[in-house]
C-alpha cells in the first residue's frame, strides 16, 4: 500500500480532544465546504484519530513514522514550565519524515470556546482569558451552585481532579455543539484552528 491511499493519523492528547475537533469542524464545514469535516472524513477512513493518554513526546511519533502514514499532531500550550518541554517536543516531531506539529496559542483547546457556548450548554456565565484552566473554573461554579464558594477550596486534589474531568467532558461536547463560525471568528481571530483543519486537510 503507497503512502496516498494510507490515512492521516491526528495525534491529540485524549479524548475529549477528539470529540472537539470532530465536532467544530462539522459546524465549521456546513457553513463552509472548503472547511474538512473531520468527522465524516473519519467515516470514510481518510483520518485516524489517535489519542496519546497525555503523553506528549516524539518517541510515539518516531514509532508511528514506521506506518508510512502522515501524521498530524496537535498539542495543548498547558502552562509554565511544561509550555517550553511541549515546544521542544512539537518542534522534534515535525522534523520527523511526513509529520506536522501544532502547538495550540492557547491553554488547550476548551479556551477556544466562546462563554456564550458554555452558557447555552449549562447556564453558567464563565470569565476566562487565553492561558485559564478553564475545566478547572467551570468545574468550580458548577460546584458552587450546591456547595457554595468554598466547596472547590475545600475539595482535595484528587476530588478536584475528577470534577475538572467531569466538565472537561461536557465542554468538549455539549458546549462545542453550541460553536458557531461567528462565535469561533470571536475567540479565534487570528484563524488558528481552521489552521489545524486546513492543515491535516492539505496531508491527504
Amino acid at each position: 500500500m503507497n503512502q496516498g491511499s494510507r490515512p492521516t493519523l491526528v495525534v491529540v492528547e485524549g479524548r475529549h480532544d477528539i470529540h472537539f475537533l470532530r465536532t467544530l469542524s462539522a459546524i465549521l464545514h456546513s457553513c463552509e465546504p472548503t472547511i474538512p469535516d473531520l468527522a465524516q472524513r473519519q467515516r470514510a477512513g481518510s483520518v485516524v484519530f489517535l489519542s496519546s493518554g497525555g503523553v506528549c513526546s516524539p518517541e510515539l511519533a518516531q514509532q508511528l513514522v514506521r506506518l508510512e502514514c502522515r501524521q498530524f499532531h496537535l498539542w495543548d500550550r498547558d502552562a509554565p514550565p511544561e509550555t517550553r518541554v511541549r515546544e521542544q517536543t512539537v518542534e522534534a516531531i515535525g522534523a520527523l519524515p511526513n509529520c506536522v506539529a501544532r502547538l495550540t496559542a492557547k491553554r488547550s483547546l476548551e479556551n477556544y470556546l466562546h462563554p456564550q457556548a458554555i452558557v447555552e450548554a449549562r447556564g453558567l456565565q464563565v470569565t476566562f482569558d487565553d492561558q485559564d484552566d478553564v475545566a478547572a473554573l467551570v468545574a468550580s461554579q458548577v460546584l458552587a451552585r450546591t456547595e457554595g464558594e468554598s466547596g472547590w477550596s475545600e475539595l482535595s486534589h484528587r476530588a478536584r481532579k475528577r470534577q475538572r474531568n467531569r466538565a472537561k467532558q461536557w465542554l468538549n461536547t455539549e458546549a462545542v455543539s453550541r460553536m458557531t463560525p461567528e462565535l469561533l471568528h470571536e475567540r479565534d481571530p487570528q484563524g488558528e484552528v481552521i489552521g489545524w483543519l486546513t492543515a491535516i486537510a492539505e496531508m491527504h
